[in-house]
């Protein structure tokens, strides 16, 4: 594998990776979709 093939796949590679805000909005979405989830559930066995 030459020089060119090498640094073609680094870049490629660094691309690839995702957004660390992207990241860190999708797990807080999934928190606030779980806390919704979970008062729903409260609420329909107070209700």
């Amino acid at each position: 594998m030459d020089r060119n093939t090498r640094r073609a796949r680094a870049i490629a590679i660094a691309q690839a990776k995702p957004d660390t805000k992207l990241i860190a909005l999708r797990y807080l979405m999934l928190a606030a979709g779980a806390t919704a989830a979970s008062i729903a559930v409260l609420l329909s066995h107070f209700i």
